[in-house]
């Protein structure tokens, strides 16, 4: 693969530390479009990891250097950048995740939020908040996790800081309060004052233009009001209300306190074209943001399911790491990008890999997703820290760390490391259900071994890709979050595994059965010199109640068809059955009684009444009316309050029977409905265009019904 990468990388080593306490790791949450990449870009700038910044434009950014992404112009994938940043109190590293804005890679993003410790939420001022980053938000704030906004793009021709700072409050809440004015060439700092200057790629500190004055007193109060609240000292606030000036180190160390703990969030802004604000965030960062010290573990077990109490953030304890992302690359091989919860990783050490066990923890998602449980040891390859897609070598990687693991060939994404002699599990984070099926198949013969082996490693990396070997449609389908996931595992099988592919048109599975009863006469018989073939048999058939399945009754007397006989023509029945008798689908929910039959004593066969049987189904078909089956599936849609409305419409038009809604939360409905599956294949997509992408839903599968003639006519 060609090097993508931003050709104005510094050359330094990575920032290398000795102590958890000296880490942070940030991940980038916002809407597509936000910015994330090009703040990163501005941040590997001011901290002089690069000499200048790459372009989204031009395909030079850090962060995004898939070939997909250079094409799309838009982050698709989860990306690692570390950098070294002096806040004063000594020099601290940043591990800043770049994570996709759009909702089809939201894999990534969940895979991002599990690797970090806090997270920036990235906003563009000329822009809002959509749907699914209020979601985001609301889930960290369910868990503590510690947050910051930035609002970029201010040099946008239609920049707004005012109004997105607004739709932020909005959005998350009265505790998200600016420390921060943007004034001319630079920013007003609310606590201290000053007037912070960009100019030449340098900042400078100045008295604030007098016309300000107004907005700084009025954002200012706001501020310390905010700080007071959520400080720890009950009498600050009547001391401040007093007239007494509070002192700004006390601020400051009480600010600090309450962005750690996850209760207060800091809005920063930033241009990231001209840098103005990247030192003011980096020192955010490193000053208000907790280190892995601070950060809780997620659940840890034994390979038997028992729960391990006591781990911490220690380098000197076990080892406990996990593979958030696995790529793989023609001539790199494989790579492993893993969070070290405690312990230290060495080059060439052997450590134990432990899969997703889903014996004891059950399919957390409902779906497979292609990955298999694996239990075993291996030998790690070389140890480096990632800057997008250059690998830095690391001597060790100590707890609280990420880095990039050479030839993990087992790993796959969310899988444990620890220690060989010391087992251990972490539970998986949550992943949403793929809900778009896609069927495709090889363009040639040649290319169809290739498909199987890109699909399976394809698996192994995304777990938002579950691929499904549908026995009754004999298709190959892959079930993706959007059309541009499943763009993005298209393209990567053609450029990175070779394999041509056509998506075809997805056959959900029919069933077929008998509308009424009838009677068929099946009669194989060839008599064309040596040794014939002669069966006879008579059947009658009568439909069951859905789901009976099949059921053979032998009511044969006097011997018309030999007792050896009688099993071929179940045998027979069976095999016409899964082949069906109208349109292809197989036929289920009958009762077939063998009523006569004759047999030849030198020219009947097992395979001579197989054939009969078949036969004489086939006719008993064509004597009656043969019924389409379709699956149904209930369907929970959780949907805004005022779409409601616009959800049952459209799900009553794709034939759906609502069946209820339920309450949930302030302003939300689950809304669930009974649907037939050949009406929501594409209900994924069709969802997040009515909602805006403020709604999602779930399926599971319910009963078979008879589909509408009007319907299954165009099938037969």
């Amino acid at each position: 693969m060609a090097d993508k990468a931003n050709t104005s990388q510094g050359t330094g080593a990575a920032p290398a530390v000795d102590s958890p306490a000296a880490i942070r790791n940030v991940v980038l949450v916002g809407p597509s479009g936000s910015g994330k990449t090009t703040l990163v870009e501005a941040l590997l700038v001011a901290s002089g990891v690069l000499n200048r910044p790459g372009t989204v434009l031009d395909g030079t950014t850090v962060c995004d250097f898939d070939d997909a992404e250079i094409r799309q112009q838009r982050s698709v994938g989860l990306s690692l950048a570390s950098l070294p940043h002096d806040g004063g109190q000594g020099k601290v590293k940043i591990n800043l995740i770049d994570t996709p804005g759009y909702a089809d890679f939201v894999g990534e993003l969940r895979a991002g939020l599990r690797a970090a410790d806090c997270a920036l939420f990235v906003i563009s001022a000329s822009e809002g908040v959509d749907e699914p980053t209020r979601t985001v938000w609301q889930e960290c704030d369910q868990v503590g996790m510690p947050r910051a906004v930035v609002i970029t793009k201010l040099d946008h021709a239609r920049a707004n800081h005012q109004n997105a700072l607004s739709t932020a409050q909005a959005a998350f809440g009265d505790k998200v309060l600016p420390l921060y004015l943007p004034a001319g060439d630079g920013l007003i700092g609310l606590l201290s004052q000053s007037y912070f200057e960009y100019a030449g790629g340098k900042r400078s500190v100045a008295a604030p233009d007098p016309s300000y004055a107004g907005q700084i007193e009025e954002l200012r109060g706001t501020l310390i009001e905010g700080i007071i609240e959520e400080s720890e000292d009950e009498s600050l606030m009547d001391r401040y209300l007093g007239g007494e000036e509070i002192d700004q180190k006390v601020l400051i160390d009480d600010l600090e306190r309450a962005v750690a703990r996850g209760s207060f969030f800091p809005v920063i802004p930033v241009c990231s074209a001209s840098g103005v604000g990247t030192l003011e965030l980096l020192e955010v960062i490193t000053s208000g943001f907790p280190s892995p010290l601070e950060h809780k573990l997620p659940d840890v077990f034994t390979p038997h399911g028992v729960a391990r109490q006591g781990l911490t953030c220690d380098t000197a304890g076990p080892l406990l790491a996990e593979v958030v992302k696995t790529t793989s690359d023609p001539y790199v091989g494989r790579v492993s990008l893993v969070r070290v919860f405690s312990g230290t990783i060495r080059p060439d050490a052997t450590v134990h890999v432990s899969g997703h066990f889903t014996s004891f923890f059950g399919d957390h998602d409902g779906a497979s997703h292609g990955h298999e449980d694996h239990d075993e040891d291996e030998r790690i390859g070389s140890l480096s820290f990632p800057l997008g897609k250059t690998q830095r070598p690391a001597g060790q990687v100590i707890a609280g760390d990420l880095c990039a693991i050479g030839r993990l060939t087992r790993a796959e994404t969310g899988d444990t490391l620890s220690d060989k002699a010391d087992p251990l599990l972490l539970r998986p984070w949550n992943m949403p259900e793929p809900l778009l099926p896609i069927a495709v198949q090889a363009h040639a013969k040649t290319d169809e071994d290739k498909l199987g082996a890109g699909l399976q490693r394809l698996a192994a990396e995304d777990p938002t890709l579950r691929i499904e070997q549908n026995p009754e449609t004999h298709q190959i389908v892959l079930w993706c979050m959007g059309e541009a996931h499943s763009d993005v595992v298209l393209d990567a099988l053609s450029n990175r595994y070779g394999v041509t592919v056509d998506t075809v048109e997805l056959r959900v599975p029919l069933r077929e059965t008998f509308g009424g009863p009838a009677k068929g006469h099946g009669r194989h018989v060839k008599q064309s010199g040596g040794h014939g073939q002669y069966a006879v048999c008579d059947i009658e058939v009568e439909p069951l109640p859905g789901g009976s399945g099949f059921e053979f009754v032998d009511k044969v007397v006097g011997g018309a068809v030999p007792r050896q006989f009688i099993p071929s023509v179940e045998k027979g029945i069976r095999a016409q059955m899964e082949k069906g008798v109208g349109a292809g689908y197989p036929m289920v929910d009958i009762r077939v009684t063998l009523r006569d039959g004759k047999a030849h004593s030198v020219d009947s066969s097992d395979m001579a009444f197989q054939m009969a049987g078949g036969l004489a189904l086939r006719e008993a078909a064509a004597a009656t009316k043969v019924a389409m089956l379709e699956p149904v599936d209930l369907v929970s849609v959780l949907v805004p309050d005022d779409l409601v409305g616009a959800v049952m419409s459209d799900l009553s038009g794709r034939r759906g029977r609502l069946l209820g809604t339920d309450k949930v939360g302030e302003n939300r409905t689950l809304v669930k409905a009974e649907v037939p599956q050949v009406e929501i294949t594409r209900y994924s997509i069709d969802l997040r265009s009515l909602s805006h992408g403020s709604a999602s839903f779930t399926r599971e599968f319910a009963r078979y019904e008879p589909m509408p003639e009007s319907i299954a006519s165009k099938l037969k």
